[in-house]
C-alpha cells in the first residue's frame, strides 16, 4: 500500500508546487512509482508546470463523478500526474478526495498532493487524505505566521505535521534562522533549499528543478529528503562527506531522527 504525502502552504509564492515536483522527481528517480495530484482546485498550476495545459480528464472530473480516477491519470515518463482543470472548473466537493484515492493507493509507492495556498476546504481535503504532511515555508515573518496557522489547523483536527521544508533561503542576517523557526513552530525542518534562479529555468522548460539543476545544493537536499522517505538514504558523492569531523547541519540531524523513527 502506498503512502500519501500532502504538501501545504497557506501563502502563495513560497515554492510549494516546485517542491512537489522536486520531491516527486527524486522519488521516481530512486525507482519508486509516483503519482502527483494537483489539489489546488481553484487556482491549479501543477499541470501547467509540466506542460499539461488543457487535459480532457482532470481531478475535477473525478470529484464530480464524471470520470474514474484511473482515467484521469497522465503518464509523464518517470512519474504520473492527475492535473486539475484550469479553464473550466466544474462544481466539486473537495472533501471526497480521500474516498477516490483509495482506488489508486495500492498502485503507487507515493502519492503527492499539491494543496491550495488558502485555508479552505481544498486544504482540509489534503490534510484529511494524507498519511504525512509537509509544510513549505520561507524564512520571513509573514510566511511563518501562515505556517503557524496551518500547523494549528492541522493540530485542531488531530493531524500531525511531519516536517517543514525551508525554501528560498538566502543565508542573510535579515532572515529568520532555522532554529527560531523550529522553536516557534515546534516542527522539525527536514530540508533547507537555497534560493536558486534555476527554479525559474525549470518552470520555463517544464521540468522539475532537480532535473534542471541536479547537482545543486537544493537538489541534494530534495534527494536527501526523498531518501529518508523511502528508507534508502541518499549519500552525495562529494569529497567533503569523507571528512568525519564536519559538524552535521540541523536538517541532517532531523532527517536522521526521522529515519531512525520510521525504519529502525
Amino acid at each position: 500500500m502506498g503512502k500519501i504525502l500532502g504538501v501545504l502552504s497557506l501563502k502563495g509564492g513560497v515554492g510549494k508546487t516546485s517542491s512537489v515536483l522536486a520531491i516527486g522527481s527524486c522519488l521516481a528517480e530512486s525507482g519508486k512509482k509516483v503519482l502527483l495530484i494537483d489539489c489546488n482546485f481553484s487556482a491549479p498550476n501543477l499541470g501547467i508546470c509540466l506542460n499539461v495545459i488543457n487535459p480532457e480528464k482532470t481531478i475535477h472530473h473525478v470529484l464530480n463523478n464524471n470520470s474514474s480516477i484511473n482515467d484521469a491519470i497522465h503518464s509523464l515518463g518517470n512519474f504520473d500526474l492527475i492535473p486539475a482543470s484550469v479553464f473550466n472548473e466544474p462544481l466539486i466537493n473537495p472533501l471526497k478526495l480521500k474516498d477516490h484515492l483509495k482506488f489508486v493507493k495500492s498502485k503507487y509507492d507515493f502519492i503527492i498532493l499539491d494543496s491550495s495556498p488558502s485555508l479552505n476546504e481544498e486544504t482540509l481535503s489534503v490534510m484529511l487524505a494524507s498519511d504525512e504532511l509537509f509544510v513549505i515555508t520561507t524564512p520571513d515573518y509573514p510566511t511563518l505566521s501562515m505556517t503557524l496557522k496551518a500547523i494549528k489547523t492541522a493540530k485542531n483536527r488531530g493531524i500531525n505535521i511531519t516536517g517543514l521544508i525551508l525554501n528560498k533561503v538566502y543565508n542573510k542576517s535579515f532572515e529568520l534562522s532555522l532554529e527560531s523557526i523550529e522553536r516557534t513552530a515546534e516542527i522539525p525542518v527536514l530540508a533547507v533549499i537555497p534560493h536558486d534562479a534555476y527554479f525559474n529555468k525549470a518552470i520555463f522548460n517544464f521540468v522539475p528543478y532537480t532535473l534542471q539543476n541536479p547537482s545543486s545544493r537544493g537538489s541534494v537536499e530534495y534527494k536527501k529528503l526523498a531518501g529518508i522517505l523511502t528508507g534508502e538514504k541518499y549519500e552525495p558523492k562529494t569529497f567533503l562527506r569523507y571528512f568525519k569531523r564536519i559538524t552535521p547541519k540541523k536538517q541532517d540531524i532531523n532527517r536522521e531522527i526521522y529515519y531512525e523513527t520510521m525504519f529502525k
